[in-house]
């Protein structure tokens, strides 16, 4: 059995994306473990945990588009900006309909400018946000671009509103709550937050922590990791020989015209390439002038046997 590779996690409410890895990492007895993406403790929903060589590929699966499901409380803010802070202020919400809600939604659609929350893991001056902001230190956070796709409003039950949003990696959901009850006059924050999905991975085919353990006592684990192979879904991918997946683990930086794929034309420039030799993923290759750029190389787990006996 391989253990390179990742799995998407169904995480509960309570624990931090760190004790999740930690605890998948131990089941799984992996060397090395990471996540693509965390998930405040109150979350739940796709958390991508990566496990030893599968921590190679971080910044590829980090950058992928994200969508959550969410329910706001209007009325009430709080210094967190969602149910685990303590209140700061109060206000009458009145008869908000659907459609005025909606309608201040579209504001917050394409790119904008968002300020990350106070509690946040954002470091300033070599420390994470919410370590100074629970020492009572305000920080001076500065607005950074994120994407908002679409914004749909699932259900009003004043005062609660349940919204589903599409959005690019490094939305703060707290944030858009807050703002967007600042924009209703009423003030806002979130009291429920589930990722139903992370790049191409859903939450129909997540597995929660139990339920890993469980195929981990029946064998059956090769059925919740995802190989490396299958882990960059997206990326476009091209076989390559024996002789060649040895050199580029050598460090061999390949042309071109060595990459015999009769669709390489359409590969975009700057884009990245996955190079794959039967079930193995060799390299991530990065487009360059004369070539190719190593990106990230992986090693072969019989080699990785003999390095590690």
């Amino acid at each position: 059995m391989t253990t390179d590779g990742i799995i998407i996690v169904d995480k509960e409410s309570g624990p931090s994306s760190f004790r999740v890895v930690e605890r998948i990492k131990g089941l799984i007895k992996a060397k090395k473990a990471g996540h693509a993406g965390t998930l405040d403790p109150f979350a739940t929903g796709v958390l991508v945990v990566l496990l030893n060589q599968g921590t190679k590929l971080s910044p590829f699966l980090m950058s992928q588009d994200k969508v959550y499901k969410s329910a706001l409380r209007l009325g009430i803010e709080t210094d967190t900006n969602d149910l685990t802070g303590r209140i700061i202020k109060k206000k009458d919400i009145g008869m908000i309909t659907k459609e005025a809600i909606k309608h201040k939604t579209l504001q917050f659609l394409g790119t904008i400018k968002q300020v990350p929350p106070q509690y946040s893991a954002i470091h300033h001056n070599g420390k994470r946000a919410y370590e100074l902001a629970r020492n009572g230190l305000e920080v001076d956070l500065q607005p950074k671009d994120v994407r908002i796709d679409y914004i749909n409003i699932l259900s009003v039950d004043l005062p609660y509103v349940w919204i589903e949003v599409g959005c690019s990696s490094g939305t703060y959901i707290r944030s858009l709550a807050a703002d967007l009850g600042r924009s209703l006059g009423t003030g806002a924050h979130l009291t429920f937050l589930r990722r139903i999905k992370s790049g191409p991975f859903l939450i129909d085919n997540a597995f929660t922590v139990t339920q890993i353990s469980q195929h981990l006592s029946n064998n059956t684990v090769d059925q919740v990791i995802i190989p490396l192979k299958g882990a960059l879904k997206g990326m476009m991918e091209v076989e390559i020989p024996d002789k060649l997946a040895r050199k580029i683990r050598n460090g061999y930086r390949p042309h071109k015209g060595e990459l015999s794929w009769e669709n390489i034309s359409s590969f975009n420039s700057g884009g990245y390439l996955k190079v794959v030799m039967g079930e193995e993923l060799v390299a991530i290759l990065k487009e360059s002038d004369n070539g190719y750029e190593i990106s990230r190389v992986f090693t072969k787990a019989s080699e990785l046997k003999l390095m590690n006996p």
